[in-house]
């Protein structure tokens, strides 16, 4: 065992100073440590400490060479400070989820960091029958293309709903319109029918290469294992220097205009960067099968 001490963790836009026990590389205690503890200390006071991040993102090249996948990852993931991937695949017809989902698990074998695959649909593709197929291969979301106002309408929500229990996996929309008005008719009638229909769903698009918020990673199972410093959970976690203008900055603005002082990023315990260097160790990182979305209570 040893203790990460004063560690400045930046949550909900404050920082919280504390110390994390440390154990076969996952964090045993979170509380102030004191002269007591007999342990090997790492003092990180220099430095805001945050989780790693998950990133959403569609467009990973996982059929081209194995050159253009690593400087993706490390390009787009690594730099950033990013440990788990999410990403999906696209399913014109059912039968086609296990092959494509293994198809891209095969793929990112190599990957240095973990990742989290979901599906694309239509919303015509919202069946019983879908529903109870992603339950079985435990499928953490379901994003939903929508086009149209009325394409919502003839889906036998109530059977859809039971066939997604107790997995409930959300299914989350994409839209698919330019228009800003018509995107924002089209969300509404979405969270509206979600919401009458007590359908487990996130009401907003995700973006892409954002850090994901806690109450989504919560929705599709990931936290607290991931995104979180807390007793129990991966240790996983990045290193900013902190300075006077970024003291009292939020989790989103360090993300998007700091990342210049970004100088660590930890996965599993483990150091995979170290000041503008990027480990790539193919292989590392695993595939994680959400075992029940939103199991959190937040």
């Amino acid at each position: 065992m040893y203790i990460i001490e004063n560690a400045n963790i930046l949550k909900n836009k404050q920082i919280m100073t504390t110390s994390l026990f440390i154990a076969d590389e996952r964090i045993t205690m979170v509380k102030k440590c004191t002269s007591h503890d007999q342990y090997m200390r790492m003092n990180v006071e220099p430095f805001i400490m945050t989780p790693s991040y998950v990133l959403l993102s569609s467009s990973i090249p996982y059929k081209e060479s194995f050159q253009a996948l690593k400087s993706y990852i490390s390009e787009h993931f690594l730099v950033k400070g990013c440990t788990t991937i999410f990403t999906y695949v696209d399913l014109l017809y059912e039968n086609q989820l296990a092959d494509k989902i293994n198809e891209l698990k095969t793929a990112l074998n190599s990957s240095p960091i973990d990742f989290i695959i979901g599906v694309k649909i239509s919303a015509n593709l919202i069946t019983p029958s879908l529903m109870r197929t992603c339950k079985k291969y435990k499928i953490p979301a379901i994003f939903v293309e929508l086009h149209e106002f009325d394409e919502l309408e003839s889906i036998p929500w109530g059977w859809v709903r039971e066939a997604m229990f107790p997995y409930n996996c959300p299914l989350i929309p994409l839209i698919s319109s330019p228009q800003k008005k018509e995107a924002s008719l089209v969300l509404s009638k979405w969270k509206d029918r979600m919401v009458k229909e007590k359908i487990p769903a996130i009401y907003e698009p995700i973006e892409e290469n954002h850090p994901l918020p806690i109450p989504i990673l919560n929705k599709i199972g990931l936290y607290p294992q991931k995104g979180s410093l807390m007793a129990g959970t991966e240790l996983s976690y990045n290193l900013y220097l902190m300075e006077k203008e970024i003291r009292k900055v939020d989790e989103e603005s360090l993300f998007h205009y700091h990342s210049n002082r970004l100088v660590v990023t930890v996965h599993k315990g483990k150091v995979i960067r170290s000041g503008n260097k990027v480990l790539f160790s193919p292989g590392s990182g695993e595939y994680v099968k959400v075992r029940t979305p939103s199991y959190f209570s937040l």
